[in-house]
Parts: structure tokens; sequence; C-alpha cells
């Protein structure tokens, strides 16, 4: 497997530092990602082709009539299939979106007044000024994540939601929780009415009424007309270290709520240096709203826990005179959990029990904490370790918190992701193989019907009318084509004529002028002599090439002859407009592969060429030997002139091309001998071998309707039904080939 324990492990030894090493893992993850993509995209490819399924399946219901068919049809369930795969493709996103990232990713979650802002400001080394602490209620508002990078100066970044955005992810699902009724389609509608009261049934419950207060917060119109704005800026927004309160919080550092940014804000970016400078390229998230009920937004932060986050912190504070484990505690835990159904939480999780010393405001509740730790398996909450510590000391945080956190993510998080995909990939492997069974029912749907005893006796009929016909058709062609074979082709003559006429016409021989310039830049008379040899025979050679046009001239024209027969006499032109040589093409690609021995007549036939090349280059050739500087016959005398040089090159030139227009008389007739071969090779493959007869049955049986158009007209309709639902069924399992899901090597 790609994420093989072993083999990280062993590199890791050679990364010196924290940082290598978290590097290092990022660097592995990204090439999953990439092929988790791509299986991602043919899923999206499979369901869009089974949607196209189930919408032929319904049509062809409504339109068959034989009820065996009808409830093969009934029995193909698309939809089931759609729904699993619509839950694998939001799987695969998260891991996407998991792999893909640049950090790893610590989620700190917990109750308000827990400390998660302190351990925050201890890990990162930001202040109440950057991340809101409150004794008295809840005052982050906003999703935070915060990066490390040693680089730079803090800063923020924000997200602000769009009136779409914020409309359908922060509003919506209080009107659905809370049965609000219809929920509103505009900004505008929103801020004219006022949220409906409460239904009876849950008037009286606590939870719905902070969620219900919280909601209302948005509509306060003093409250929605400072945040209104910002949903139609542009993201992100670059804000200063100053600036970062003002965005993510609720009130000032001083306790005033007077803060309504955060309202409009999606998600917040801040990136500043971390005071443990060996922890590499991790984030922190502060998710606000995980175990604080009056937020109303767990559905959008569990979504946010299952794809960006890598491990999770749960953060705790015991206080006097006596603390336990509580409902809400329970309810927190068993939400994260289910938020990475694929991992065992307790792999993925820390208890951090928030230690305070004597000088805090609730005293030293160390024994509450031990007494925590004591009984949360009593409650099973399973974590990797709970710890005890002071989140609010710094050296305390980084060394008894983030170091054993960071060094079991990279001892464990590549087993993690190993276990992560290996879950997923096991739950597409299943996927597949029900796909295919799927789609093996509808393959066969459609030849479940019970027609064939009402058409088969005329079919026959026909099939032998038809077979007479085509064997007479093809045997009279061949007997005409047998009586020429000896003959001269006429257009090649023609062909052979313009190709020699053109050699005696464009000799590419130069003139005494031009020759005397040669022998100048090369040298001498000899020298000049050898480069025109080869310059002529080039010359000469290449008028020769027209020849190839008149070599596939005749056989495209006995091609069309063939296809005219099985036009005209085999009823085959039902089957497509096409026609010529073409057609035997088109009819080759309709023939199964299954009729082997019919297919491969008309494959030889439609795939048969002369080519000046094959037939004639070599017998050329041989005669332009004299044109050779090596083997030429005529040499220069020891005084040569240009006159002379110009002598011999005619004189080559014109014995070549005698000797040339010789070799070609002897293959006047060869185009005429190669139309007849291939038409009596074409016949004994698909008339005369044995069983081929039978092919052409099986063949003509599937296309009857077509060919047949007015014999077969009902039944017409039911073969153009059958063919476009096995295309329907084809573009399925082309999407759902095994290799197309598998983004895991084992």
């Amino acid at each position: 497997m790609i994420l093989g324990k072993q083999k990280i492990n062993r590199q890791n030894l050679t990364l010196a530092t924290r940082t290598e090493k978290i590097k290092h893992i990022i660097e592995q993850r990204r090439p999953l990602a990439q092929r988790i993509e791509a299986v991602e995209q043919n899923l999206r490819s499979l369901s869009r082709s089974l949607d196209n399924l189930e919408q032929h399946r319904n049509r062809l219901i409504s339109k068959v009539e034989d009820l065996k068919i009808k409830g093969c049809l009934q029995e193909i369930d698309c939809l089931t299939l759609q729904r699993n795969i619509e839950a694998e493709i939001a799987a695969l996103s998260k891991l996407k979106v998991r792999f893909y990232r640049d950090t790893i990713n610590i989620g700190v979650i917990g109750r308000a007044r827990q400390g998660k802002s302190r351990l925050l400001q201890s890990l990162t080394g930001l202040t109440t000024a950057e991340i809101p602490t409150g004794d008295r209620q809840h005052c982050t508002g906003v999703r935070s994540t915060i990066h490390h990078n040693p680089n730079v100066d803090t800063y923020g970044e924000v997200w602000f939601h769009s009136e779409r955005s914020f409309l359908d992810e922060v509003l919506a699902p209080y009107y659905e929780k809370l049965h609000l009724g219809t929920k509103p389609i505009s900004l505008a509608e929103f801020a004219q009415n006022p949220p409906p009261c409460l239904p009876n049934t849950i008037a009286n419950n606590a939870v719905a009424g902070a969620m219900y207060e919280h909601l209302c917060k948005y509509h306060t119109n003093t409250n929605l007309e400072k945040y209104r704005h910002l949903l139609q800026e542009p993201s992100p927004r670059r804000i200063s270290k100053e600036e970062i309160r003002e965005y993510v919080a609720q009130d000032t550092v001083d306790g005033q709520r007077i803060y309504f940014n955060y309202l409009a804000v999606k998600e917040a970016k801040i990136v500043c240096t971390f005071p443990n400078s060996d922890v590499g390229q991790i984030a922190l998230i502060d998710m606000p709203g995980l175990g604080d009920t009056g937020l109303g937004d767990e559905a959008r932060l569990l979504k946010i826990l299952g794809q960006d986050v890598d491990i999770v912190l749960f953060i705790r504070l015991p206080k006097p005179p006596g603390d336990f484990w509580a409902d809400v505690d329970v309810q927190l835990y068993d939400t994260a959990s289910a938020a990475l159904t694929d991992i065992p939480i307790k792999l993925w999780s820390f208890l951090i029990l928030n230690h305070t010393d004597a000088n805090s405001p609730i005293g030293d509740n160390f024994v509450y904490c031990q007494d925590l730790a004591d009984s949360r398996e009593d409650k099973h909450l399973y974590v990797v370790d709970c710890i005890t510590a002071n989140c609010a000391v710094p050296e305390e945080a980084n060394r008894q918190i983030l170091d054993p956190v960071l060094d079991y993510l990279i001892s464990n998080i590549t087993s993690l992701d190993r276990q992560y995909t290996s879950s997923c990939q096991d739950r597409l492997f299943r996927l597949q193989s029900e796909v295919a069974a799927e789609i093996n029912k509808a393959r066969q749907a459609l030849h479940q019907g019970t027609e064939r005893d009402n058409w088969f006796p005329l079919f026959i009929k026909l099939f032998d009318q038809l077979w007479d016909d085509l064997t007479s058709g093809l045997e009279e062609l061949l007997q005409e084509l047998r009586e020429q074979r000896d003959l001269q082709d006429f257009d090649f003559k023609r062909q052979i004529d313009a190709a020699l006429q053109a050699c005696r016409e464009d000799t590419g021989i130069p003139s005494e002028e031009e020759i005397g310039q040669r022998r100048n830049s090369v040298g001498g008379y000899p020298n000049a002599y050898y480069e025109y040899l080869n310059e002529v025979r080039a010359h000469l050679s290449q008028h020769f090439l027209l020849l190839d046009e008149g070599l596939k001239r005749p056989i495209e024209r006995v091609k069309a002859q063939v296809a005219e027969v099985l036009v005209e006499r085999g009823r085959l032109g039902e089957l497509t407009e096409v026609r010529g040589a073409q057609f035997l093409t088109e009819i080759t690609e309709l023939i199964p592969d299954q009729l082997g021995q019919l297919k491969l007549g008309f494959q030889i036939l439609a795939n048969f060429s002369l080519s000046y090349r094959g037939l004639i280059q070599h017998r050329i050739r041989q005669h332009l030997d004299d044109l050779t500087p090596d083997t030429t016959s005529l040499q220069l005398s020891p005084s040569p002139s240009a006159g002379e040089v110009l002598s011999c090159l005619e004189s080559l030139h014109a014995e070549a091309l005698y000797q040339c227009e010789t070799a070609l008389d002897d293959l006047l007739a060869e185009p005429n001998q190669a139309a007849f071969a291939i038409v009596e090779e074409f016949l004994d493959r698909v008339l005369r071998a044995k069983e081929v007869k039978n092919q052409w049955r099986i063949f003509l049986e599937e296309l009857r309707s077509e060919i047949w158009s007015t014999e077969f007209e009902q039944l017409g309709e039911r073969t153009r039904m059958r063919r476009e639902w096995l295309d329907s069924v084809e573009r399925v399992i082309t999407a759902n080939q095994l290799s197309a899901f598998q983004f895991l090597d084992y």
C-alpha cells in the first residue's frame, strides 16, 4: 500500500527534526490526493450515467408491453446506487481536502470557558487581542485556523459569507432544526420578517431556546445593519494583527459586546510565529460551537472536523467543589466521534484536563482533574491519552500538551491515514461490485421477452431470400472481375502515362551554365557530376509517386462495386447512409466480435489497398542504379566539360526512364488482378467458409427490423429501444471499471 508504515518509519529515522518529518508526511499525502481526485471525477461520471439509465428505464417501463421485460426493468435499482455513490463522493471529497492540505491540523474543541482560548494563546504566542477569552460567556464567534510561519509578522485573513451562503449555511439550519417554517430566500426578506416564535412542542426546551436567541441575534435590526454590508465584500480580506479581534470576537478586551463583524465571517486564518520553533507545518483550529448549543452550527463544524482536522484536543476545566462528566460532555464526545467514523476517535483524540493553580479564581483543581481522569472510561470517553496540564502556562502547554501530541502524530498519522483510506477503498470496491451486479441485470433485461416465436418463421423466409440474392450478386461480380483480371486497367495506365510525361518534361537536369557554376563550387566536374547523379535520380523517382493514386483508385472502385451489391442485393443499405468503400468499414463495425469469420471477411476487404511503395517502388528502383554515383556505368573522360556532364546526365536519364516504362508496361493488369483476388478472398470468407451462413443469420436476426422495416415495423421500434438501452448500459459499464475505483496501491 502506498502509505506503508514501515517504509515511512525507516525514512523518518533519517530526518533530523520534527519540522522535516512533518514536511515529509505532507509531501507523501499529495500524490494520494491526486489519485483520490481522479476516482472522485469518475464517480461523478458514473452517477451521471446511472441517472441517464434510470430515466431510460422509466421511459421503457411505460412503453414495453411484454410483462416479463417490464418486471425485469422494475427490478433494476439505480436510485440506491446513486445514493451510495453520492455518499462516497462526499467521503472522497473529505479525503481529497485532507490530503491536499499543506499543514497537519490540530482541532481544539470544548464548551465555553473551559480554557480553549488560553491553550491557543499559550501554543501560538498570541494574546487576548487576537484570541478572545471570556470568564462570563462565550466570546469567540468564528472558526479560526492559526498557522505557524516563522518568517512573517502576525496577520490575519477573513472569508466572508456571500448572501446565498449566509442564507443556506447560517440561517437555514436554525429554521429547519427549530421548525420555524419556510426559510427566508433573501436577506431583505429576513430583515423585514423576524423569526417566528418557537413551536409549542419545543418552546420550553432550553437548548432550543438558546439556539433561538442566537438566531435572533442575527436578525436584530441594529445588529443586521452592522454586518450586512460585509456579505457583499470580496474574500479573503487581509487584516492586521490589531484588527483580528474585530472580526473573530463578540466583545472587546474589556468585555463590551460591540463587535458584530463575526456574524458575516465564514472563517478566519491567523498567521504567526509559534513559541515552539520545531513544530513545522502545523495549524491549530479553534472550533467555537461544538459543545455550545446556543451557536447552532454543529453540522457545519462537524464537516470541518471530518476533513480539516488530523487530531482533536478535547478541553475540559474541572471545577470545585466537585465535578463530574455531564451528559453534555458525553454528547460532545459522541458528536465529534460521528465526524469520522472510519477511524475510532480514541485513535485521533486527546483529552486535556485544564489544571489551575492556587492563584486561579477557582483555586488548585488538580484533585478534580484526577477525579475526571479516573472516571472518564466509565463514561466510555476513550482517547489516545488524558493529559493534565495548565493551559494558561505557555511552557507547560507546549511541553506537556503540544510535544506529546506532535510526537504521536509523527509516529502514527501514516497508519491512521492508511486505516482511513483503506476503509474508503474497501467501500468503493463493494460499490463497484454492486453496480456491476445491477448493470448485469440491466444488460439482460430486454433479452427476457417471449416475442421470438412470433417473428422467427418470417425471418427465416426473408433471410433465405436475401441469401440467394446476395450470393448471386456477389458471384456475378466475381465472374465479371475474373473476365477482366488479365486486362490492362485504363485508370492505372492513364496515371502511368501522366507520370512518364512528367518525367520527360521535368527532368531536373541542369543547364551547361549551371553545371559550370557547380564545378566551381565543388572543385571539379567529377564532383559536380556525382552530385547531379543523385539529384537527377531523386527528381526522377519523385514523379513515380503519382502512381500511388492510380493504384488506389481501382481498389476503391471494386470496393464500391462490392458495397453496391451488399446494399442492393443484401439490403444492408438500411443500416447506414454511407456508401462506397466507406460502407464496408461501417458494416464491419456493426458486426459483433463473436461473429469472427464474417467480421474477418469484411475487415480484410475494408482494409485492403495497393500502394506504390508496396507494389512498384522496388521495381522502379532497380532501374535507377546508373543514376547512382557508385554504380553508374557512364563515367566522365579524363578531361571533362560541362557539355560532357550534360550529355551523360541526359543519356542516363533517358535510359532509366525507358527501363522504368518497360517495367511498368508489365504491371498494367496488376490492379485488375488484385481486385479479383481480394474479392474472391472476400467471398471465401463471407460466403464459403464453414458456418459463415449461420453467422450471417445471427447478424441479420439482430438487425431484422431495420433491414426489413416494413415486414417488422413493430419489431423495429423494439430493436431501436434495445440498442439505445444497451448503449446506456455500456456507458455505465465504461465508468464502472474496477481500475477507476482504485486509489491505493496494494
